[in-house]
């Protein structure tokens, strides 16, 4: 059966916006969704999942691709990191991106390509 396997985040991304732009250009849901299966090689009922997921929430946005980046960091930094990550919910790698984004931001600006 075609697309006996899971999308990735990146390519689940892309493919809701591939629906969304379907759907955009006036194609009809039930069409868009056709369409979707032939172009992407996955099951209609698949392809009816994009085509929803698009007309309920629009483009999404693409994820960069991750790699796995070990430091050592002191004893008491990473417990308080994973406390941090706990409380909300969230995972340590969302923690960790959000604030080397944000000390790179303050490092550097708005430089292109940051």
């Amino acid at each position: 059966m075609p697309g006996d396997r899971r999308a990735g985040a990146a390519e689940h991304a892309e493919h809701v916006n591939a629906a969304a732009g379907l759907l955009e250009s006036g194609m009809l849901a039930a069409e868009a969704a056709r369409v979707l299966a032939g172009r992407l090689g996955c099951s209609q009922r698949q392809a009816r999942r994009y085509v929803a997921l698009a007309a309920e929430s629009g483009r999404v946005a693409v994820p960069d691709e991750a790699v796995v980046f070990t430091v050592r960091l002191p004893v008491r930094l990473a417990a308080a990191v994973r406390e941090h990550a706990r409380a909300p919910g969230r995972t340590i790698s969302s923690v960790a991106v959000q604030a080397l984004e944000e000390f790179l931001h303050r490092a550097h600006g708005d430089r292109p390509g940051r």
